[in-house]
C-alpha cells in the first residue's frame, strides 16, 4: 500500500456543523495539535530522559546497554541462525549472509500449542530442539564442521547479562511453563540442543528493536537507529561507550554498544506530554494502567481506541450518531474501533467521503450517516494519527540531535504496520523533524533518512549472532 502524501497543514476541510458540533471539534484541535514550541520542548525532554537512562539504573527510560558491541559493516559472511519465540508460533530463520549488504533468508514455522506454552520448559525446549533439527536436515546443515551461531528473540521479560545470558523475570503472552522464572532461556535451550547433539550455539539473547537496527546497518552501514512504530513502540541506537556512565561491566571489544531504549515509558510522570481526556481514559482501562504512557499516544495498539472514546463522548452529547434507530452497540465496545479503520479514513479523498461511510456501515453497524458525522470521523482520526506521528518525530529527532547527526546524514529502520501502511505518517514524521533540526530543513530526507527495515526478530536476531560470533573472536 503506497503512502499518501501529507496535508501541509493540520486544519483540513471545514466541519460545517451545527454550532455545538463546530465550537467541540475547535476545542478536540486545540486538545490534539501539537505546534512547533510544544514539540520542541517534547524533544528536549526526551534528551534529558535519554542522558538520565544511560548515566543512573531504574530510570523511567531504563536505556539498557544491548552488550551488542560495534558495527556492522555490510561484508560480513556465512549461515547464521535466528529463533523467534513470543507467540503462538515458533520460527526458525537461516540467514546467509553474502556480503555487500546483501542476504538470503528461509525460513520455517511451528505452531506452540497450549500444552507446551504452560507445560514443563523442559518439554518446551525439546520441541524447540526438534523444530531446529528438521529444519537443519532439509536445508543440508545437519553435517556442519563447525556449531551454527544462533541469535534467539525470546520475547519476554528478560534481565540480560551478556551478549548471550539473561533471567526470564516472568512469562507474558499466554506462556507459563514451569521451571523456567528465574532462570537462563539461552542455557535451558542450550542444554536441549546439547543433549540431541545438534550442531548449533546460541551466541545471543536477542531485542527485536535491536534486530531492526541490525537489519538495517547490514545494508546500510551508515545506521544509527532502529524503531517499532507498529502495535507497539521502541528504539534502540548506537552509543557511545563513554557515555554510557552506569555501565559498570569493564572494557568492551568495541568503543560504541547498542542501546535498547525501551522509549514506550518516556513521560510516565506525565512532566511534558499533553496528555488528553481521552487518553486518560485509555489508559485506566489498560492493563497497565500509569505505564508505556508514550507508547499508548503513538501505537497502533492504540490509537483506534484515543478516536473511539472522542467519539462515544461526542455521542454522550448527543453531537453524533443521534439519529433515532441508530445501532451504536457495536461503536460502544471497547477496542472496537481498529487503528486499521483510521488508515483507510484518512485515505479517502472523495468528496462524498464514501470509503468512511463504507467502513462505518460495514464494521460498525453505523448507518445513515451524514455528510457532516462522515467529516467529523475523518478529522478526529486526523487529529490522532498526526499526533501520533508527531510525537514519533520527537523521538526520532531526540535521538539525531543526541547522536551529533550532521550534514553527512544518518540512516535510520522502521519496522511496523504503523509506519509501514497508515497514510502519511512517514511524511508527517519528516514535517516534525524539520521542524525540530531547522539547521537541516531544507534537506532533511537527505540527513534523517527513514527506511523500512523488516524482520528485526529473523534477520535482525541473525545479524546479531553474527555480532556476537565477532565480539567472541575478537577477545
Amino acid at each position: 500500500m503506497a503512502k499518501a502524501h501529507a496535508p501541509k497543514a493540520a486544519q483540513s476541510v471545514p466541519i460545517n456543523g451545527s454550532p455545538e458540533q463546530n465550537a467541540y471539534m475547535e476545542d478536540i484541535e486545540k486538545q490534539f495539535i501539537i505546534d512547533k514550541d510544544q514539540l520542541t520542548a517534547i524533544k528536549d525532554h526526551f534528551i534529558v530522559e535519554m542522558e538520565k537512562g544511560l548515566n543512573k539504573d531504574k530510570q523511567t527510560m531504563v536505556m539498557i546497554p544491548s552488550y551488542v558491541e560495534g558495527r556492522l559493516t555490510g561484508q560480513e559472511q556465512g549461515h547464521y541462525l535466528a529463533l523467534d519465540l513470543g507467540g503462538t508460533n515458533l520460527r526458525v530463520v537461516l540467514v546467509t549472509l553474502e556480503g555487500h549488504g546483501k542476504f538470503k533468508t528461509v525460513s520455517t514455522k511451528a505452531r506452540v500449542s497450549e500444552e507446551l506454552k504452560t507445560g514443563p520448559m523442559r518439554d518446551l525446549c525439546d520441541y524447540i530442539a526438534d523444530c531446529i533439527d528438521t529444519f537443519l536436515t532439509e536445508q543440508n546443515l545437519s553435517n556442519v564442521d563447525e556449531d551454527l551461531p544462533l541469535g534467539y528473540t525470546f520475547s519476554f521479560p528478560v534481565l540480560q547479562s551478556k551478549i548471550n545470558r539473561g533471567i526470564l523475570t516472568t512469562w507474558t503472552k499466554g506462556f507459563n511453563c514451569t521451571g523456567a522464572v528465574g532462570k537462563d532461556p539461552v542455557l535451558l535451550l542450550q542444554d536441549a540442543l546439547l543433549r540431541k547433539h545438534i550442531p548449533v550455539k546460541i551466541t545471543a539473547l536477542v531485542n527485536d528493536t535491536v534486530g531492526t537496527l541490525l537489519s538495517n546497518a547490514y545494508q546500510k552501514p551508515d545506521t544509527v537507529a532502529g524503531l517499532i512504530l507498529g502495535t507497539g513502540s521502541n528504539g534502540a541506537y548506537i552509543e557511545q561507550m563513554a557515555k554510557i556512565g552506569k555501565w559498570k561491566e569493564g572494557p568492551t571489544t568495541a568503543s560504541e554498544m547498542v542501546i535498547n531504549m525501551e522509549f514506550g515509558a518516556f513521560d510516565n510522570e506525565r512532566v511534558i506530554l499533553p496528555v488528553t481526556r481521552f487518553d486518560n481514559k485509555l489508559d485506566r482501562k489498560s492493563i497497565n494502567p500509569h505505564f508505556q504512557i508514550f507508547e499508548k499516544l503513538i501505537s497502533g495498539m492504540y490509537l483506534g481506541e484515543i478516536v473511539r472514546n472522542v467519539i462515544t463522548d461526542m455521542m454522550d452529547r448527543n453531537l453524533l450518531f443521534g439519529q433515532p434507530g441508530q445501532n451504536t452497540e457495536a461503536i460502544s465496545g471497547h477496542y472496537q474501533f481498529e487503528t486499521s479503520f483510521m488508515s483507510s479514513i484518512e485515505s479517502d479523498t472523495s468528496a462524498d467521503l464514501s470509503t468512511v461511510r463504507d467502513i462505518l456501515d460495514t464494521n460498525l453497524n453505523l448507518t445513515n450517516v451524514d455528510d457532516v458525522e462522515l467529516r467529523i470521523v475523518k478529522r478526529i482520526c486526523e487529529l490522532v494519527g498526526t499526533r501520533a506521528s508527531r510525537l514519533a518525530a520527537a523521538a526520532i529527532a531526540g535521538i539525531a540531535l543526541h547522536t551529533k547527526v550532521d550534514r553527512k546524514g544518518a540512516d535510520i529502520g522502521i519496522d511496523g504496520s504503523l509506519y509501514e501502511f497508515y497514510p502519511s505518517f512517514e511524511d508527517r514524521i519528516y514535517q516534525g523533524i524539520a521542524e525540530l533540526m531547522p539547521d537541516y530543513a531544507d534537506d532533511i530526507q537527505n540527513i534523517v533518512r527513514l527506511g523500512l527495515a523488516r524482520d528485526g526478530s529473523g534477520v535482525g536476531a541473525a545479524l546479531t549472532a553474527c555480532v556476537a560470533d565477532k565480539m567472541l573472536k575478537s577477545k
